[in-house]
């Protein structure tokens, strides 16, 4: 019995629909390309206070923020913004902050895996290796999600485990 395809998410950065959550989720090390020193969960002091845009965006680079400009969510601050919290965000209501924040930390790794599993689509493989691709990606897109638990469930978390493995199986194909 064939599988069908799962409908993959946005795996690109859509920043206007997101609440700015990589510039308040992750910590910064002004030692790996970021101009200071930030803890996870707290706001980017160089955020915008009335909207979720960086008021440095311009002069990234110069002023020491090349890892913002190499960061990428692969989609997944947007889906957790629209998605898992229907448009709510955490300047609106605080106490959203942590939840929306771990959820990215659980999402991004997500999307991530599904957008090397798409490319590696692009791969001529045996139809076994890329049933087992697609079935990777099949259990990365639990149907009707709804809430980041459906995230954390084990045969997800399973698959993404699994990913890194099947990344390096393909090495022979290319």
């Amino acid at each position: 019995m064939q599988r069908r395809a799962p409908e993959l998410p946005a795996l690109s950065d859509d920043c206007a629909n997101c609440a700015a959550l990589c510039c308040v989720a992750y910590p910064f090390d002004a030692d790996e390309d970021f101009g200071l020193l930030k803890r996870a969960d707290t706001p980017c002091p160089n955020l915008s206070d009335s909207c979720f845009d960086c008021t440095i965006h311009k002069d990234l680079i110069p002023r020491g923020f090349g890892g913002c400009v190499a960061y990428s969510c692969a989609g997944a601050g947007q889906r957790v913004t629209q998605q898992l919290f229907e448009g709510e965000n955490w300047r609106e209501d605080p106490d959203l902050l942590e939840h929306m924040t771990y959820a990215l930390r659980v999402l991004r790794p997500i999307h991530e895996a599904l957008l090397l599993l798409k490319q590696a689509q692009q791969i001529r493989v045996p139809q076994s290796v890329a049933d087992q691709g697609a079935a990777l990606m099949a259990a990365l897109c639990p149907q009707d999600a709804k809430s980041i638990y459906d995230f954390e469930d084990y045969e997800v978390q399973d698959a993404l485990a699994d990913v890194p493995a099947y990344l390096q199986s393909l090495a022979p194909f290319v």
